[in-house]
């Protein structure tokens, strides 16, 4: 269990978890280094789930919090303070995306950063929020209501076995006062992100020799029938721009990508009887889910009118969410931020889906911010600042005491 120091009686809570955080940097890359250890790739999901919430787990109890297991035991909380009180969420999740190598699950310390898969999105930003609620509690500040840390699956895919199955469970209390999320987001705060409408077409057909190709019916002029509808959707989609702060104007249009994925056929001369591609609708806060799945439905239709036998399989779906950057939340987060860098972050729209969304849709203020960046995540040179790791457990511990005391 922790040791807890004492310290005199001028100093401020925010003064007492600096000191407390300050000698434990090295056990903060520790952690980061043992959960990159755990390859918890999604897809496929699930594999190695178990381990994490276990060391997860693990490593919260010997900092002297409180656990506990939610969604079939997949998501664990860590927390402190009265549960009488306003609840404040901070969360993170703990699957990554596919590795490019082995080695990636291999951690290694050099040159002041911390290389290995996830350590950027977002196992070091999982280690940074449990310390920093650790030095809150280690410090014995008085809370006037509970932070909770949720440690969540599936984030990669929508949150299915995650932060989607809390909401279905009735476990997000719309009376919270905030959330925040340890996504990558370089020096920023987003406060605003795209939804997303993730889709994998299938079409079908009947296979035959070149020679007979009369006899077969070719499943990728079905798929182009369908692309040709959607690279229709597609121009028109480019013309909208969002109104929030982006990083790069090139990132203000809304986003249809067709074909991140292709997959069909079985050899040069056969009538193709399968083939698939994938489509990802990203669209900014200013439009809706509904409207905008309506219009790719429409998209379907029309093909499969003219012949085309199509099957949607929905990888995921969420909508965009935004939060004011004249928040409590906001603006403690902000002024923490710059107490601790020095410098006052700007608030961005995420270029991505974050599960902000789950919050936001509860009326719950919910924003990202993390000791990661997005410019390395889901690469095979992934790393995170040992530095960075640091500071965000200060500016997290910081920005619980400045709402919650």
């Amino acid at each position: 269990m922790s040791t807890y120091p004492s310290f005199p009686a001028p100093m401020t809570n925010t003064a007492c978890v600096a000191q407390w955080l300050a000698p434990r940097r090295d056990a903060m890359v520790d952690f980061t280094c043992d959960l990159v250890r755990l390859a918890s790739e999604n897809p496929p999901g699930g594999e190695y789930y178990d381990a994490c919430v276990q060391r997860i787990e693990r490593e919260a109890r010997s900092l002297a919090l409180a656990t506990d297991r939610l969604a079939d035991g997949l998501v664990l909380q860590a927390r402190y303070g009265p549960s009488t009180g306003a609840t404040l969420y901070l969360s993170g999740h703990y699957d990554v995306v596919p590795a490019q190598s082995a080695e990636q699950f291999v951690p290694a310390v050099r040159d002041g950063r911390v290389f290995g898969r996830g350590t950027s999105d977002m196992k070091g930003g999982l280690a940074a929020m449990l310390y920093a609620v650790a030095a809150v509690s280690a410090t014995r500040a008085e809370l006037s209501g509970e932070v909770v840390i949720r440690f969540v699956p599936d984030e990669e895919t929508g949150g299915r076995r995650g932060t989607a199955a809390l909401e279905v469970a009735g476990a997000i209390d719309p009376r919270a006062i905030g959330m925040i999320t340890a996504e990558p987001t370089g020096g920023v705060i987003w406060h605003a992100s795209r939804g997303a409408i993730s889709w994998r077409v299938t079409a079908t057909g009947r296979e035959a020799h070149v020679g007979l190709h009369y006899e077969g019916i070719s499943a990728f002029d079905g798929i182009m029938d369908l692309v040709a509808e959607l690279r229709a959707l597609q121009a028109e989609v480019m013309l909208r721009r969002t109104q929030f702060p982006v990083r790069d104007e090139r990132a203000r249009p809304s986003i249809l990508l067709i074909g991140g994925e292709i997959k069909g056929g079985d050899n040069f001369n056969v009538v193709s009887n399968r083939c698939m591609i994938t489509l990802d609708r990203r669209f900014n806060p200013e439009e809706s889910l509904s409207d905008e799945r309506a219009r790719l439905e429409a998209c379907v239709s029309r093909a499969r009118s003219r012949g085309a036998v199509l099957t949607v399989n929905v990888i995921q779906e969420g909508e965009a969410s935004a939060t004011s950057a004249d928040t409590a939340l906001s603006q403690a987060l902000a002024t923490a931020v710059e107490e601790v860098t020095g410098k006052g972050p700007m608030f961005e729209l995420c270029p991505g889906l974050l599960e902000t969304r789950f919050y936001a849709a509860k009326g719950i203020p919910a924003i990202a911010y993390g000791p990661g960046d997005l410019g390395v995540s889901h690469g095979p040179g992934e790393f995170i600042e040992v530095a960075r790791l640091s500071d965000a457990a200060l500016i997290y511990a910081q920005t619980v005491l400045a709402l919650l005391t």
